[in-house]
């Protein structure tokens, strides 16, 4: 009989894969966010701590995963295991009233959700205060980002390119572009800014790091 490979570090990880009677087939879904979340087979395994090859095999149906690597690649696309087992979600509210969610801070930035969650495009309405453009800062990740300026001046570092924007103005960029965006006006700067990072918190944007929630606005 011809010996198995040797169990890698997912294995000793999680347990045992759950029999394929047991669960639906998650191939189909677990290819199709990957690729929505703008990975590569390599940078997903390694958010999700698994090796290429054995995440390969878990994409083209040759091993169903276990409940808790289930968790773990849920998180890892920023989705929920209904969505991975190709359950149907409820149908979302498409409108987003004003007093809605909250505002919440990051490094002194205060945000508002001004888009549905769960979806492939995030919208968010932004203040940047003046002097907090968190220095050299530079984020770099897949997906796209979109701003518009609705008040004050902003300042957009792009790659070596700086750019300076007024209300008005707008800028549409790849993530994978170095950048860092900062207010350039005493009172700061308002945007409304639209990105497609599926999994991201602001810890994985330009927007900042640790988020609190703090007062309606």
């Amino acid at each position: 009989m011809k010996p198995g490979p040797a169990p890698g570090p997912e294995d000793a990880a999680h347990p045992e894969a759950v029999p394929a009677d047991e669960l639906p087939a998650v191939a189909p879904q677990l290819r199709d966010l990957r690729r929505r979340a703008g990975l590569t087979l390599e940078a997903a395994a390694a958010r999700a701590r698994l090796s290429p090859a054995h995440l390969s095999r878990l994409e083209t149906g040759r091993r169903q995963p276990s409940l808790p690597l289930l968790l773990a690649l849920a998180r890892t696309y920023g989705t929920t295991v209904s969505e991975l087992l190709g359950e149907t979600p409820a149908v979302a509210d498409p409108i987003v009233r004003a007093g809605g969610p909250g505002a919440r801070e990051a490094d002194g930035w205060t945000y508002w959700q001004a888009g549905g969650s769960g979806r492939g495009m995030q919208a968010l309405r932004v203040h940047v205060p003046q002097g907090r453009s968190q220095g050299e800062l530079v984020r770099v990740h897949p997906g796209e980002e979109w701003l518009y300026v609705l008040g004050g001046r902003l300042r957009l570092h792009l790659g070596d390119a700086e750019y300076l924007l007024e209300p008005g103005d707008s800028a549409h960029f790849d993530s994978l572009t170095p950048h860092r965006i900062g207010a350039a006006s005493g009172g700061g700067a308002d945007l409304l800014f639209v990105h497609t990072l599926l999994q991201s918190s602001l810890a994985g944007l330009c927007l900042g790091g640790t988020t609190t929630s703090t007062h309606h606005r």
